[in-house]
């Protein structure tokens, strides 16, 4: 490629590399920056400068001066000296968000975690036998008492815990599966595939939207293993529709002396519809049917820390309890203390749904939302900018997670455009900020739906566009 006067010009005039760290010795804001970092953030620089120049895009002879360079380079290192995985402000309206974190913990699990994780712990070390013990022992009794279930234990998450479940009771024999369950999850995870990883062998049963308790029978050979009910959390099937309950395949599956496996996804203690919300299967409810082995998530709509909970009868969770998969699969210290606690949390029905932050925002009071949209929105107008247009509307919030899809959670959110600003270019500036403000775009607003928003987060917002007018006026 042949260059321009101009290009070979700004070429030579482009700073060395050694140039630029002499620069920097000078600066005290690289006194504490590592050498190896202040070398790769110089070159990387130059290298962009470089290239510019290259493209002919447009750079001026002052911006290869000193001190835009060495500006340039500073930028680079506070980049690179923020963590990657940062707090982020949720205004989506989707309270289990999965790309946002999933679940928030309770200030009580926070508080637990720090100890637990600043100090040595009694992990698998029992206190009163002098002796070694089991990790799990910390959580199986709380969740045997609040569930019912005989036994329990915890991985690291809920597809862990079925491919756990599958490998070791069902290998190289049949596990019967309503073909309207055989349900995908996030991430592209299909039951099938995990049923072929464990080894075990699928036998569909049903069609997509109908399926009977003869369906079940009928498919019942001398090598099925297991019946398994998978409760499709992340969609619905309306309309001509049949499903066999648990109840029924528990008694068909214990009248033929196979165990039935229910896989919940995303588990709760609570039953939503005392709170005007859609009814979703309880791990209580599970157990008390009959089914013997159940499998759920420690967060999502638990609120707890991300784990794959497994719980049932005694005899079987030993057998899964010996898998050697147990300990590619097991989970440490810092999920352990932040699941006990918000497990004793649970043991208060009441506290729980006030403490435990995605039970809170789920079964939140309306008037709570709405007056948290009303401050923010004078905030935004007190910012006294003729640019800016404030709209607050109602709007659907999302459970979010894989649970509950059909459940429309009424909300509020404050809706802001700026005049001669696309929405696009605000939501980037948003996503820019520190910390992160993540809405949504639609109808040339961006959009921020109050339900997920904590009341002290509305100054940081008030803050983040009080920075972006004045950006814009420079």
């Amino acid at each position: 490629m042949e260059l321009t006067e101009k290009q070979q010009d700004l070429l030579r005039m482009l700073p060395g590399v050694d140039h630029v760290l002499e620069l920097a010795k000078s600066d005290s804001f690289f006194e504490k920056i590592p050498k190896s970092l202040r070398v790769r953030c110089v070159r990387s620089v130059i290298e962009t400068l470089r290239n510019t120049v290259f493209e002919d895009s447009g750079i001026s002879a002052e911006s290869l001066s000193d001190i835009p360079v060495i500006e340039a380079v500073k930028a680079r290192v506070n980049q690179e000296m923020t963590p990657n995985l940062r707090r982020v402000i949720n205004a989506t309206g989707v309270v289990v968000h999965t790309n946002l974190g999933r679940s928030l913990l309770a200030e009580e699990a926070v508080e637990n975690l720090l100890i637990i994780a600043s100090r040595y712990s009694n992990l698998e070390f029992d206190l009163e036998l002098g002796k070694r013990g089991s990790r799990y022992s910390c959580v199986e009794n709380l969740l045997c008492e609040l569930s019912g279930a005989e036994s329990a234990m915890v991985v690291n998450n809920n597809a862990a815990a079925v491919l756990l479940c599958l490998e070791t009771l069902a290998k190289g024999k049949k596990v019967i599966v309503s073909r309207g369950e055989l349900v995908e999850i996030g991430g592209s995870f299909r039951i099938p595939d995990v049923m072929a990883k464990s080894g075990a062998v699928l036998k569909e049963v049903g069609t997509t939207n109908r399926t009977h308790l003869r369906d079940y029978a009928g498919a019942l050979e001398e090598d099925t293993a297991l019946l398994l009910k998978v409760h499709t959390s992340n969609y619905s099937v309306v309309g001509f529709t049949a499903e066999v309950t648990l109840k029924d395949m528990a008694f068909l599956a214990s009248s033929r002396g196979i165990p039935v496996m229910n896989d919940l996804g995303s588990g709760t203690f609570v039953d939503f519809s005392r709170y005007g919300m859609l009814k979703e299967p309880t791990v209580q409810e599970s157990v008390s049917t009959g089914a013997d082995i159940v499998t759920f998530s420690g967060d999502k709509l638990l609120g707890g820390p991300q784990a794959g909970i497994i719980l049932g009868k005694k005899k079987l969770m030993d057998s899964i309890r010996k898998n050697p998969l147990t300990r590619a699969l097991r989970i440490d210290r810092l999920t352990l203390a932040a699941l006990e606690t918000t497990l004793r949390i649970y043991r208060d029905p009441e506290k729980a749904v006030r403490v435990i932050p995605t039970l809170r925002m789920l079964t939140c009071d309306f008037r709570l939302i709405e007056k948290k949209a009303g401050q923010l929105a004078e905030m935004l107008k007190g910012l006294n900018d003729s640019r800016v247009y404030i709209q607050v509307r109602g709007h659907s919030s999302r459970v979010g997670g894989g649970a509950l899809p059909l459940q429309e959670l009424p909300s509020m959110s404050v809706e802001i455009r700026i005049k001669n600003m696309s929405v696009n270019a605000v939501e980037r500036a948003m996503r820019a900020n520190m910390p992160p403000v993540i809405g949504r775009v639609a109808e040339d607003f961006f959009i921020m739906d109050m339900r997920t928003v904590e009341a002290d987060e509305l100054p940081v917002i008030g803050t983040a566009f009080e920075t972006l007018l004045k950006k814009g006026l420079s």
